[in-house]
């Protein structure tokens, strides 16, 4: 059950609530509607289904857990719905709480522009007429991606070419205070020659010319994305766990 003190009633309380950490100023853009629940240092945030995932969380893993466990008796959470947790082990929730799904996964985030990378190629912003071009790289090179053309989340997109072909792109999907990189894609055949690192870099520094913070996320189980992340300045880390409820 959820007592009236622990309920936070719109997206300023969240945020003064987690210090404004970076992860939440980026999931809670700022006209989104959100109420919060706090408990033993967790808090976690609902938000209405247009806007992203159900719910998100910071602090502790249990108490955030032990808040989603109440949301679900009380009929708040349903299944099917998504929430961003943090980090806790498979099965944690077993007899508590029935998920479907469960993925690891870290958002990084920094405020340092990366130096110059070795062979760095330019990035330059795409427009309509890379649609077919921007498509056609992203069903190659990262079909299971969440960012495609025609999504209304995507601010921009940006790319790198060799001569008149897209080899390289990615998608600025900032949505709050700080900007945010996602699918980030280089074509099959031209990895391993730094493309990766000129595509991070270069968007890294046109969103920081906008956004005191830049985040991104990547799962646990790719740990070269990371490591590249990491030797570009994304050393800010919040190991989160995302559910779906069944």
């Amino acid at each position: 059950m959820i007592i009236d003190d622990q309920v936070l009633e719109d997206r300023s309380a969240v945020l003064a609530a987690v210090g404004r950490h970076p992860f939440a100023r980026h999931a809670l853009g700022r006209a989104t509607p959100a109420r919060g629940y706090r408990r033993d240092g967790a808090v976690l945030w609902l938000v209405p289904p247009e806007y992203g995932p159900a719910g998100c969380a910071i602090g502790p893993a249990e108490p955030a857990l032990e808040i989603a466990v109440a949301l679900a008796a009380d009929g708040v959470l349903q299944p099917g719905q998504r929430l961003h947790l943090p980090r806790h082990e498979r099965g944690q929730l077993a007899g508590r709480l029935a998920v479907a799904e469960h993925s690891d996964w870290d958002f990084h985030w920094t405020d340092t522009s990366p130096p110059p990378q070795p062979d760095e190629q330019p990035v330059v912003r795409l427009t309509d007429t890379d649609q077919p071009a921007l498509a056609a790289l992203v069903d190659e090179s990262f079909p299971s991606s969440t960012s495609r053309p025609g999504d209304p989340r995507v601010i921009d997109w940006y790319g790198i070419r060799a001569g008149d072909r897209l080899v390289a792109c990615g998608a600025d999907r900032s949505q709050g205070d700080i900007g945010f990189l996602a699918g980030l894609t280089v074509a099959p055949d031209r990895r391993g020659r730094g493309l990766g690192a000129s595509l991070t870099a270069g968007m890294t520094r046109a969103l920081l010319a906008r956004h005191d913070l830049v985040g991104l996320g990547v799962y646990t189980h790719n740990v070269g994305a990371a490591r590249l992340y990491r030797r570009l300045g994304y050393t800010n880390t919040l190991p989160l766990s995302s559910i779906r409820l069944a």
